[in-house]
């Protein structure tokens, strides 16, 4: 289905690779209308618990793709206006995906790279992985990308990495918070595994649910309106079908019955 990325689907878990190693997984319109699609896609199966975003061969993602920079730059407004919202949606769609989405970083995220890892929920990365915010190197700004990184590592933070186009590797990624791991490979593997038992044995619908709860509540409710949507919120999920299992099972100290 997919010319630029390569979909795997195992045990309830989605794993989407960026596939286009010879010019180390560098997004063009096209990658980018795929990611889009896989993350759609998978928020719509219910087969689906978890998404893994992954990059094949060298890289996890180097960026723009320079013959796709090239085409760009000769666009007009209008043409530049709709890929850029392309880019936007594509972000989007993996922040809001209904399921958790862990990104797998190893050897470099340049650029707009740092927008999709930005958007997952977690981030492991390999140790030499190399980080940077360029495009105000070529003249350019990290703008769809933005929201992304900012909610990952604030305000403060982000100034200092759009502005400046700095280089810096998984250890210093880790300790300004733009991903949740800094490891080697094996390390990233376990720890991939590790957080995969522990979402499997969440209930889908609560983790889905959950999801929904942080987005509305970092991005769109006052504290105020947080009140009754929080209020409502669990007590609907109380009275659901999962919830009642959920709540039995606890009770009666046994699995609940999404646990194999």
């Amino acid at each position: 289905m997919y010319k630029t990325l390569e979909i795997q689907n195992e045990a309830s878990v989605l794993t989407i690779w960026l596939n286009r190693p010879e010019v180390h997984n560098a997004f063009d319109e096209t990658m980018i209308d795929e990611i889009k699609q896989a993350f759609l896609c998978a928020s719509k199966d219910d087969e689906v618990r978890v998404v893994v975003l992954r990059g094949k061969g060298k890289s996890f993602c180097a960026g723009a793709d320079l013959n796709w920079m090239r085409n760009v730059s000769q666009y007009s407004f209008q043409e530049n206006l709709k890929e850029s919202i392309n880019l936007s949606e594509c972000f989007y769609a993996i922040y809001t995906c209904k399921k958790p989405t862990i990104a797998l970083v190893h050897g470099a995220a340049m650029g707009g790279a740092n927008g999709l890892l930005s958007a997952c929920d977690m981030v492991l990365a390999h140790e030499e992985t190399v980080f940077s915010l360029s495009e105000v190197k070529i003249g350019v700004i990290p703008a769809c990308i933005s929201p992304y990184i900012i909610k990952r590592v604030g305000e403060a933070r982000s100034r200092e990495l759009m502005l400046t186009g700095q280089r810096f590797k998984g250890p210093k990624a880790y300790e300004i918070g733009m991903v949740n791991y800094s490891l080697s490979e094996q390390g990233m593997e376990e720890k991939l595994s590790e957080l995969v038992k522990l979402l499997l044995t969440s209930g889908p619908k609560a983790v889905s649910q959950c999801k929904v709860l942080i987005e509305q509540v970092a991005n769109h409710l006052t504290l105020e309106e947080a009140k009754e949507f929080t209020a409502e919120m669990i007590a609907r999920i109380r009275m659901s079908e999962e919830g009642q299992e959920g709540m039995a099972a606890f009770l009666e100290k046994r699995k609940p019955r999404w646990v194999e």
